[in-house]
């Protein structure tokens, strides 16, 4: 019994060993899950953009906006003009928040009198938002105990606003987060097991010699996971609606728009790993090998901006990135049409070469 079980241990060892594709997934998904891990997942924020409105164009505000300058946390310091450019700037996410200091700043530090510094934070990633909260507050409450002691009561007040999110209800976000992931699993995985699961099957061949072209072929394996995973995603946001009371401000027409077009981009790439794979356990260790790092240069996690630039350049051609901007950027806010479109135009890209990527490999398979 020893002996055929370990022959048979033996067995699926060289099975697996000398299949080239096999052996790639073996080595390759650890490697890149790591270098991933290591350089893109940070529990600390850094490299903030912030804007500043000020007001009081004195020696005291620009001392208070040094301390933000010269700070580890904020990258860069912009100056804006008005509340209008304020709200472009952190509703496009330009700057992550914003700082504005009132007119009679320094004429309140002169006379020791209490003055409020207003904080404005994106609130759609709530642990950023916190955390930029938290640090803002410790710059402003060190310069107001340089100005007087902690004992005599602190001149310089803060006050802290949270857009999108006002009480930074964690649950908002992770949400409508879930709602990404969870399309975007649904999506590549039946999308990615379908040609797999007919090659493991046998029934292959039998699509090869029917009168079905490979194009009308590669719509069939389209259009039912397409339907699957938007009308799933339409469920999940109906039940984040009315169950968890999670308020839905913006247009459902672009929401489905949206992710429709994200799904599209995003059948492609599970097409494309289906198309490669000759079993349904290669289409699974293909989709585990994109979708790990898709999620987690998404922005999930991590801000994009804390990121090294290799990974942010990558980011570029992220399809989950661009839907999670749209998802809480139309779910929480009711992001402007102009900015729905400009993260529109590349998930309609990605779509484009995802799918004539597939619909090629599957061609030249078919020949």
């Amino acid at each position: 019994m020893l002996r055929r079980i370990w022959s048979l241990i033996k067995k699926e060892f060289l099975t697996i060993w000398k299949d080239p594709k096999s052996r790639s997934l073996i080595i390759i998904p650890p490697l890149l899950q790591l270098f991933v891990f290591a350089n893109a997942i940070t529990m600390e924020i850094k490299n903030i953009d912030f804007a500043v409105l000020d007001r009081s164009q004195s020696v005291e505000s620009r001392e208070l906006i040094s301390r933000f300058e010269n700070s580890v946390w904020f990258r860069k310091i912009i100056y804006l003009n008005n509340e209008k450019d304020v709200k472009h700037y952190i509703e496009t996410q330009k700057v992550q928040g914003a700082i504005e200091i009132s007119n009679d700043f320094a004429s309140a530090i002169h006379a020791q009198k209490p003055v409020t510094v207003q904080i404005i934070v994106d609130g759609r990633q709530t642990n950023t938002a916190s955390i930029i909260n938290n640090y803002a507050s410790q710059i402003i409450s060190d310069y107001s105990n340089e100005l007087s002691p902690p004992e005599r009561g602190a001149i310089v007040n803060t006050s802290i606003r949270n857009w999108f999110n006002p009480n930074l209800e964690y649950l908002w976000f992770l949400l409508v987060s879930l709602i990404t992931m969870l399309a975007l699993m649904i999506s590549v995985l039946l999308t990615a097991m379908s040609i797999a699961r007919e090659r493991e099957l046998g029934t292959f061949d039998q699509l090869i010699v029917s009168p079905l072209t490979s194009f009308e072929i590669l719509v069939g394996k389209t259009v039912p996971p397409l339907c699957i995973a938007l009308i799933l995603t339409l469920f999940m946001t109906f039940i984040s609606v009315t169950v968890f009371k999670i308020p839905f401000v913006g247009s459902l027409f672009w929401f489905l728009v949206s992710t429709f077009t994200a799904l599209l981009s995003i059948v492609g790439v599970g097409l494309f790993i289906s198309s490669l794979c000759k079993t349904q356990q290669q289409a699974i260790l293909g989709v585990f090998t994109f979708q790990m790092p898709a999620v987690l240069l998404s922005g999930f996690v991590s801000p994009v901006e804390d990121m090294p630039a290799f990974f942010q350049f990558i980011d570029i051609f992220n399809p989950v990135k661009y839907f999670m901007i749209l998802s809480k950027g139309i779910f929480l806010k009711g992001m402007a049409v102009p900015d729905i479109i400009s993260n529109l135009i590349p998930l309609i890209l990605i779509a484009l070469f995802t799918l004539t990527l597939a619909g090629r490999t599957f061609k030249r398979k078919l020949d």
